[in-house]
């Protein structure tokens, strides 16, 4: 039997070595028993090939190991390795992206993370929904924001002009200005009027210069689309969908979460199993704001009826109040986005986010505006241009319906099951403002 890997730790005691190997497939490394002069040269770092006999081990940490016959070294690692045996900070294994996958803490963040992209695909695959691979290029601002990294070939140092002076993107690659898309939800939105229910599952981009623990520049996003569904349908399935992935890491990722649970937040098992058993509260906005305003507790923002809820506010109900996953419905409609369906007593929108503990919202997701004339006055009123909209129009214009979905951003979902405070460990090769190394 031949084992391949690389050393986490080599310990001569003089009659025998021992030698703990991983190769990243689990949390668990495994013991090599070799002969003294076999480790002659070997480091913490190197890569080997061993071969030799699997037997019982002893000890209590394994229930097997290795007796080594013979040993090859693939890959020597000088004594300037920085992942020495000894615990790193998390800012230093963000200046060595390309290495920190060797530490257990992302080793555990890369298994998590697979497993979820996995059971993202298994959960909407086993109810029939469509993969749509939306595009990433595109002309269309989602959220209206305008926070978007523009893609241009023009020369930037000298970029043709037009009468007006200003810059001519009919000259540019595509005819006109294009972007890195903030959301697959308007393509999306496309093919459920057609084939009912669709989920995208890839990067986005947020031009934000937000330096916090909770903001990236690209970031991974599930989105599903339901034709002929409305609010109600829409949280439930984002309820359902929570409580899948939470049991299926539960059940396939034990040793990543006892790590986690014992080395970045404790109690994390359990704040799992609760979300798992606990139906999820729902709330609406107007009830929220109320309870927040007779919490007596002190905001860093205060709380009025329409304004946006900060984080604070958040994570106070979801930890302290309800302490269970709240479902939050029908936002103000100033402060949500121009496609989201206007309710009837005209202030509100058919809106909803998913609030959990550790994190505070993890899904947004809204009824979407199926009624042409009320998408196009919306249109109008952001100022919005129709012509690159037609395209989004037409679709309320031939056989509507109603239709609805959410958006769950993948980094803060990973960071809601791990335990992990900065988004920025979250994902392999972290995008952010001032930094795009690697």
């Amino acid at each position: 039997i031949v084992v391949c890997g690389w050393i986490r730790t080599v310990r001569d005691q003089k009659t025998f070595a021992f030698i703990e190997l991983t190769d990243g497939s689990s949390f668990s490394n495994f013991q090599i028993i070799a002969q003294p002069e076999m480790i002659e040269g070997l480091a913490t770092g190197a890569s080997i090939a061993v071969s030799g006999d699997i037997v019982k081990s002893p000890g209590n940490k394994q229930k097997y190991e290795m007796q080594a016959k013979e040993l090859h070294l693939l890959g020597s690692a000088p004594n300037d390795y920085p992942l020495q045996k000894k615990r790193h900070s998390f800012d230093f294994l963000r200046t060595i992206a390309h290495l920190r996958p060797r530490t257990n803490t992302q080793g555990a963040l890369a298994r998590v993370r697979s497993r979820l992209a996995f059971s993202t695909h298994r959960f909407f695959q086993d109810r029939g929904y469509l993969y749509l691979q939306s595009p990433i290029i595109t002309g269309s601002d989602c959220e209206g924001a305008g926070e978007m990294f523009q893609v241009t070939t023009l020369n930037l140092d000298n970029p043709p002009k037009t009468d007006q002076g200003k810059v001519d993107y009919s000259k540019d690659f595509f005819g006109q200005q294009a972007f890195l898309t903030v959301s697959g939800q308007l393509n999306g939105e496309a093919y459920a009027s057609a084939l009912s229910d669709i989920y995208t599952f890839g990067p986005t981009f947020r031009a934000e210069n937000s330096h916090t623990s909770r903001h990236l520049a690209e970031f991974w996003m599930i989105e599903p689309e339901l034709a002929f569904a409305d609010l109600p349908m829409i949280a439930t399935l984002a309820e359902e969908y929570l409580k899948y992935l939470v049991t299926d890491i539960l059940e396939g990722c034990q040793e990543d979460l006892n790590f986690f649970d014992q080395f970045i937040e404790k109690g994390l098992i359990t704040r799992l199993q609760e979300v798992r058993d606990t139906p999820f509260l729902r709330l609406t906005y107007t009830e929220a704001i109320t309870l927040l305003e007779k919490s007596g507790k002190q905001f860093e923002y205060p709380v009025k009826w329409g304004t946006d809820l900060q984080s604070e506010h958040e994570r106070y109900l979801a930890e302290e109040y309800c302490k269970a996953p709240v479902i939050l419905t029908d936002y103000p409609k100033e402060i949500k986005a121009f496609y989201m369906r206007e309710n009837e007593d005209g202030k509100t929108v058919a809106a909803l986010d998913v609030l959990v503990p550790k994190v505070g919202e993890i899904i947004g997701g809204s009824q979407r505006e199926e009624r042409h004339d009320r998408l196009k006055t919306k249109f109008e009123e952001n100022h919005l241009d129709l012509e690159t909209y037609q395209w989004y129009l037409d679709l309320r214009k031939y056989g509507s319906v109603p239709h609805g979905g959410f958006g769950l951003g993948f980094e803060r979902l990973v960071q809601f099951i791990t335990g992990i405070e900065n988004i920025r460990d979250a994902i392999a090769f972290p995008r952010v403002p001032g930094n795009c190394t690697f």
